[in-house]
């Protein structure tokens, strides 16, 4: 994995609030940022999710990782035509995955892949199948 954590910053995003970008080129099918937080059950993701609104959690499968207290991932945004996936790999650890080449200054995405959020996602993908 390349670690290029410290070329991703938080800035306003044209989708939604704040959003996460690179300052560097990212080439296709890297794996370059490790997805970390709070280890947490699921009774305690389900527990934040309803009473705190909290949708910075993440699954890998096995285990729920609350990203709200980072300073990076937290601020990733739905697109259904994102440019990264999460992945997981055998160390059980979740990483993003550049699934087309990024460019320096581009916003990077992944696809939520919850039914609510392509209701009200108005990405040209979701406008066009409206």
């Amino acid at each position: 994995m390349n670690n290029l954590e410290q070329f991703l910053e938080a800035q306003q995003s044209a989708i939604e609030g704040m959003g996460l970008f690179t300052t560097v080129d990212i080439p296709e099918g890297a794996v370059f940022f490790e997805i970390t937080g709070e280890i947490i059950s699921e009774d305690e993701c389900i527990l934040r999710e309803e009473n705190d609104n909290n949708v910075y959690i993440f699954w890998n499968g096995d285990t729920y990782i609350d990203t709200v207290m980072t300073d990076k991932i937290k601020y990733i945004n739905h697109n259904c035509d994102c440019c990264c996936e999460v992945v997981d790999n055998e160390d059980d650890r979740l990483y993003l995955k550049a699934i087309r080449g990024i460019k320096a200054g581009e916003e990077l995405t992944i696809d939520y892949g919850y039914d609510e959020i392509y209701d009200m996602c108005n990405c040209p993908v979701c406008s066009d199948e409206k």
